[in-house]
């Protein structure tokens, strides 16, 4: 028992930044389900996200108290900014069941975070970057849709005004990283390339909270405001549409079999993109969008449990090669992986 609880802390060490990806992609089909109204499968996939969330953050401050060269060199990357985007995810999540205080804490945390990660990730950006150089603007946009959603649900006036601030600095956010972005990873990219969609979407549920904020209490927009506001919202949800179909024909066309952690990067898009239909529906008044986002949910299910299960099998065959070594040859190799 000791070798295995030291191999399954030496396999959760390695784990990379990307893995905050799996927390997204659990919690935003928590949210989807929400919508849709399966509560119970919800707040199951809710305690898993925030069990996968916990452990990624004791990691991330292990890391910082201890290895802090390697904490300094991850910080650097886009994944990085995964942690920002899947503490809003959880964030809104927990909004939605009325636990404010516990929201509020992690919109705190989450906008402590999000300028020293993002001004880092930006430092480090080049030219051709995979599809994370996206996660950006997910970020940003985490941040508009958890502070629009606790404004609806509190009242409160500032906190919406600021949500809408930060809508729009995660579509300039977008556009730059458009630029960057190697289109070549549409066919080779390993699974991060279909934040390009994930990151519309965001937008979109973000300018849809930002219209259920609105209330006759705060009167936030005026009608020019939010005519705006709405239309941008479905333009965003129609990009987001069809740079889903864009992206699955390029799986379809270009098959990347196997497991490989990116795609819980894929997951999370995927998941998104039916939140984020679900979620204009109701806020825009288009009740006919909510059959295809429950569609798209339940296809978005279907591919979680996949990579839940894939991820599964690796963790499986990661661990036995930890332990291989205690039968055998155990101080060459374990001296060769240092």
């Amino acid at each position: 028992m000791p070798g295995t609880t030291t191999s399954l802390r030496a396999w959760w060490a390695r784990r990379p930044p990307a893995a905050g990806a799996a927390v997204m992609a659990t919690g935003i089909l928590s949210v989807g389900l929400h919508l849709s109204g399966y509560e119970a499968l919800s707040r199951i996939l809710l305690v898993l996200a925030c069990l996968a969330w916990l452990g990624l953050a004791a990691d991330f401050v292990v890391r910082l108290l201890r290895e802090r060269q390697r904490w300094l060199d991850e910080a650097g990357s886009p994944a990085a900014l995964t942690a920002v985007a899947a503490t809003t995810v959880l964030g809104t999540r927990f909004s939605t069941l009325g636990w404010q205080s516990l929201a509020y804490a992690l919109l705190a945390l989450a906008a402590l975070l999000w300028p020293l990660l993002l001004v880092d990730v930006v430092g480090h950006w080049k030219q051709r970057m995979p599809g994370a150089v996206f996660l950006g603007c997910v970020a940003t946009q985490g941040l508009a849709v958890l502070g629009a959603t606790l404004a609806g649900a509190e009242a409160v006036g500032w906190l919406a005004r600021a949500a809408m601030v930060l809508f729009w600095c995660g579509l300039v956010g977008y556009g730059f990283a458009l630029a960057r972005f190697d289109l070549r990873q549409v066919t080779e990219g390993a699974g991060d390339h279909w934040i390009a969609g994930g990151a519309l979407a965001v937008s979109a549920l973000a300018g849809s909270k930002l219209i259920a904020a609105d209330s006759a209490r705060l009167y936030l927009w005026n009608e020019d405001d939010f005519d705006v506001l709405r239309s941008v919202t479905l333009t965003l949800l129609v990009l987001d549409v069809a740079c889903y179909a864009v992206l699955l024909a390029a799986e379809v066309g270009w098959p990347r079999p196997g497991y490989d952690v990116r795609r819980w990067c894929t997951v999370f898009p995927m998941g998104m993109t039916a939140a984020a239909m679900l979620s204009v529906s109701a806020a825009v008044d288009i009740p006919w969008l909510k059959g295809p986002g429950q569609v798209l949910l339940w296809i978005a299910m279907a591919v979680w449990l996949a990579v839940a299960v894939l991820a599964v099998a690796a963790a499986r065959a990661e661990l036995r090669g930890d332990r291989a070594p205690r039968h055998a040859s155990e101080g060459v190799r374990s001296r060769a992986r240092r």
